[in-house]
C-alpha cells in the first residue's frame, strides 16, 4: 500500500520550517520511499523572535502562540499543496518543540493540529512525542525508528542539526541519544555579530583552538551520561551559553573551538565500535569545517547523501512516522528512548 504524506519539520535552529511532501510503500516486510517534492520556507524576524522567546511570556501567551502558529504553519503547508497541485493523505507535523524536560515528564511542541487540519482540510498527526515521555521515555531521539527502516543500509545515521543525534544497531536493538548542540549554538555565535550562521564555517576555519574553553565545554556532566538521553533547549541555557558568553576567547575562536567539542563528542560517540559508515544529513552537513574536523576525528567513513536527503530527512522520517502511527504500529522504541514500552505516538486531527 502506498502513502503520500506532508512531512512538516521545525528545528531548534530556527532555520524556518521544512515541508516535505513523500511516498511510502511497503512490500514484503521492508518500506521504500521517495521525496517528490519538498522546500524550506524560512522564518520571518517577527515568527523567529516569538518563537525564540514565547517560553519567557505567560501560560496564555504561550497557549495564543500555540494555535496561531499551527494556523501560520496550515497556510504554508496549504500554499505548498496548492502551488504544486499536490493530493496528499495526511500531514504529519513534529511541531516548533519549547519545552522538553523529561525528567519532570515535560515535553511540548507547539503549533495545533487542531488549527493545521482547519487551514488544509486534511487529517493530521501530530503530538508525537508526549506518550513516549509519560511512559517514562524521552521522547527523543524519535528519528531512530524510521533509520532503521528507511536507512539500514549506513552502519550509523547522523543529524547535525540544533542538535547532533545518532542511531545504530546495537544486539538488535536499535540505539539512539542526543550528542551535544550544534546549530544552536552555532547560529547563537554568528548572530553576535548579525549573521543568521556561519557559512560553510568560514569564521570556525580562520580561528584558533581555545584548550581551556574545549575543556570547559567537554568536561560538562551530560557527556558521561549513558543513554538513553536527550537536550533540550534548556540544557543550553543553563549550561552552554554562560560557559561562552561570558568567556573572553574572541568570536572566530569561539566558532572553533565550539566545532572541535562537536566533532570530539561526535566521535567520543562512536569510538570502540567497527568501522562503518555514518550517513551524515541536517543542516551542519554544510558547514565544511565541522565535517572537516569530524573526519578527521572519526575512525569512520562520513557519508554526505544528495541535497534533499541533507535538508528534509527530519521531515521525511517524521512523515514515516505519521504513516506507522496511522497504521496504529509502533513508531517509537523503549531502547531509544527508556520508556516501559514501545509505543505509537501522535495525536489524529481529522476534518
Amino acid at each position: 500500500m502506498k502513502y503520500r504524506v506532508i512531512g512538516l519539520m521545525s528545528g531548534t535552529s530556527l532555520d524556518g520550517l521544512d515541508i516535505a511532501y513523500c511516498e511510502f510503500e511497503k512490500k514484503d516486510q521492508s518500506w521504500s520511499y521517495r521525496i517528490l517534492n519538498a522546500e524550506t520556507v524560512p522564518y520571518d524576524h517577527t515568527w523567529k523572535d516569538r518563537l525564540a522567546n514565547v517560553e519567557k511570556g505567560s501560560a496564555r501567551d504561550l497557549a495564543i502562540t500555540d494555535i496561531e502558529y499551527g494556523h501560520f504553519i496550515g497556510q504554508l503547508t496549504k500554499t505548498f499543496l496548492d502551488r504544486q497541485n499536490i493530493q496528499a493523505d495526511f500531514i504529519a507535523s513534529h511541531g516548533h518543540t519549547i519545552f522538553h524536560q523529561p525528567e519532570k515528564h515535560i515535553t511540548w511542541q507547539i503549533g495545533k493540529g487542531s488549527s493545521i487540519a482547519a487551514e488544509t482540510g486534511l487529517p493530521v498527526v501530530c503530538d508525537f512525542r508526549s506518550l513516549d515521555v509519560a511512559l517514562g521515555g524521552q521522547g527523543a531521539p524519535l528519528v531512530p525508528l524510521g533509520d532503521r527502516s528507511l536507512f539500514h543500509e549506513f552502519d550509523f545515521c547522523l543529524n547535525l542539526g540544533g542538535f547532533a543525534n545518532i542511531s545504530y544497531e546495537e544486539n538488535g536493538h536499535r540505539i539512539a541519544f542526543d550528542i551535544c548542540p550544534v546549530n544552536i549554538v552555532l547560529n547563537h555565535l554568528a548572530g553576535r555579530i548579525g549573521k543568521p550562521y556561519d557559512p560553510s564555517g568560514q569564521m570556525a576555519r580562520i580561528g584558533n583552538l581555545s584548550l581551556s574553553l574545549l575543556s570547559s565545554l567537554n568536561q560538562l556532566p551530560y557527556y558521561d551520561q549513558p543513554p538513553p538521553k536527550s537536550l533540550g533547549k534548556e540544557w543550553i541555557l543553563s549550561h552552554i551559553f554562560p560557559v561562552l558568553d561570558h568567556s573572553s576567547v574572541l568570536l572566530n575562536d569561539q566558532l572553533n573551538t565550539f566545532c572541535e567539542h562537536v566533532a570530539a563528542q561526535i566521535a567520543k560517540s562512536t569510538s570502540g565500535r567497527k568501522s562503518g559508515k555514518i550517513l551524515t544529513t541536517g543542516g551542519g552537513a554544510f558547514n565544511e569545517y565541522l565535517i572537516d574536523r569530524i573526519k578527521q576525528l572519526s575512525q569512520h567513513e562520513i557519508i554526505l547523501p544528495d541535497e534533499y536527503t541533507i535538508n528534509f530527512k527530519e521531515a521525511l522520517i517524521f512523515a514515516f512516522l505519521g504513516v506507522l502511527r496511522w497504521r496504529n504500529e509502533t513508531n517509537c522504541l523503549r531502547s531509544v528512548t527508556g520508556a516501559k514500552i514501545d509505543n505509537s505516538g501522535g495525536t489524529i486531527y481529522q476534518v
